[in-house]
């Protein structure tokens, strides 16, 4: 089982600030994550190799003077994350277990803390009636981005956008949540975030009739309904998509995506192909979109393979790191019940243990062989051309699948360069000592090392989607690639 670029979560820097328990302080909680990870990480000799021992002391040193100012856990981490990155980007982690005890800080102050911010005092049936009576569709309206519901209107030459209903406590209703500047012919924002803080760009787009991006910030219209190009409303019911689904494009293409390979999105992965299995195999082209995906378990995709198949699937194995600590987690497949491990899984895990703890300090193959082949009895006919929509946010078990996937004579990847966090994998998470967070690191390494790797490097398209085509328009380009067009 792998994860998708763990790393440090955005909740560890909104923690509160307490002082530290003397007996969890920043020093200490270095000193336990470096010796942690330097005896138990399976790519720690990998990373000094590639990098060199001196680049090492030197980031020691750096991060040693960083940790001594740090007076609370949220001060703390970004720094011990910090260290971290000098491995991999991806496949470690520090994420929080317990918030600190907060500062005295009363619930009034909290909510009135920006009661003199700037409000635009709008009726919103007012503004309705308005913008029923607009006969082109643009910035003005009202709009939704997670969670709030904002109405844009102009003024003068600003667009001003204004809190119509939040969700958060620290937005109330008609302060001014974004702006947008069109003066001199030259276009600028500021979107104010749940702090207050604000993010200057320069990229605003309309995309269609129903989507504005602000910088890296998206919204959708809610009011008024207008219709829009179907490209338009593709995309982002794909982009936006949590769940697995499939969907006809036209009579020789079938569009299926797949927002995670997460093991809790399995069952509905195998039931969409399920579904539609008779769909797949009678119709020529297939396109696969997993973009922005956030890795997971291998087993999600399992059923997937055997529609594409063309030939033996060759799998490079890894190698596990044998040591007291990281022997735990094949116990733990069998005695904590959130893994949900079957008895032919505890089976496995009891046997894998036994031959890892008689032999500590080495690096483990617990298969056979280098490698496995994978076969299916059948080659289908249906479909004849696969594409796989990919970006640089596609790793680890995305990455794993797009392995074994392209082996298919069938199959081409579309989209752009992969994250790269493969080579070193199969993370593992234990709690400090104090029990404030736990330290995310990996258990094992590939045996495609050093002669194939991907880390830090990615997987290459075969046909790379250039910042020309818009985002919007991919799917489309693959299925004019694909039909030939």
């Amino acid at each position: 089982m792998k994860n998708l670029k763990a790393v440090l979560i955005s909740s560890l820097f909104t923690i509160t600030t307490s002082v530290y328990a003397q007996n969890c302080d920043c020093t200490k909680n270095y000193e336990w994550v470096k010796k942690t990870f330097e005896q138990n990480d399976a790519g720690f000799e990998y990373a000094l190799k590639q990098k060199s021992t001196q680049a090492y002391e030197a980031h020691n040193t750096t991060i040693s003077e960083k940790v001594k100012s740090a007076k609370t856990f949220s001060e703390c981490a970004p720094i011990l994350n910090e260290w971290l990155t000098f491995f991999r980007s991806g496949h470690v982690a520090i994420r929080p277990l317990k918030k600190e005890s907060p500062k005295q800080n009363t619930p009034e102050k909290t909510n009135n803390q920006f009661a003199n911010w700037e409000t635009l005092s709008v009726e919103t049936q007012d503004f309705k009636k308005y913008l029923d009576k607009k006969k082109t569709a643009d910035y003005e309206g009202i709009w939704y981005t997670e969670p709030y519901t904002v109405g844009i209107k102009k003024k003068g030459d600003q667009y001003v956008g204004f809190i119509i209903e939040s969700g958060a406590e620290t937005w109330t209703k008609g302060q001014v949540k974004l702006k947008i500047n069109s003066s001199d012919g030259k276009m600028s924002s500021v979107y104010y975030m749940r702090d207050h803080s604000g993010v200057e760009s320069k990229e605003i787009a309309l995309i269609g009739k129903n989507h504005l991006q602000i910088g890296d910030f998206s919204l959708s219209r809610v009011y008024p309904k207008v219709e829009d190009d179907p490209k338009y409303s593709q995309y982002f019911k794909s982009i936006n998509a949590t769940e697995p689904y499939i969907e006809k494009i036209n009579e020789t293409t079938l569009y299926l995506r797949i927002p995670s390979f997460q093991a809790g999105q399995k069952t509905k992965i195998d039931s969409v192909i399920a579904a539609n299995k008779d769909k797949i195999l009678s119709t020529e082209n297939l396109i696969i979109d997993i973009r922005n995906g956030t890795g997971g378990s291998d087993s999600s995709y399992s059923n997937i393979l055997p529609l594409i198949y063309t030939n033996p699937i060759r799998t490079v194995g890894v190698e596990y790191l044998s040591t007291k600590l990281n022997n735990q987690r094949m116990l733990d497949f069998i005695n904590k019940p959130e893994y949900k491990f079957g008895e032919e899984d505890k089976k496995w895990a009891q046997t894998a243990f036994n031959t890892l703890d008689k032999q500590q300090g080495k690096f483990v193959n617990l298969n056979e062989n280098v490698f496995s082949i994978t076969k299916f009895d059948t080659i289908h006919p249906y479909p004849k051309n696969v594409g796989i929509i990919i970006n640089q946010r596609n790793g680890s078990t995305d990455e794993q699948f797009l392995l074994a996937a392209k082996q298919s004579k069938k199959v081409k990847l579309f989209g752009t360069t992969t994250f790269g966090v493969l080579d070193v994998s199969n993370m593992y998470y234990v709690p400090s000592p104090c029990k404030e967070f736990e330290l995310g690191y990996s258990l094992s390494r590939s045996m495609r090392i050093p002669d194939f790797t991907i880390d830090g490097k990615g997987l290459q398209p075969d046909f790379y989607l250039d910042r020309s085509i818009p985002l919007y328009e991919w799917t489309d380009y693959v299925n004019s690639v694909l039909n030939g067009k």
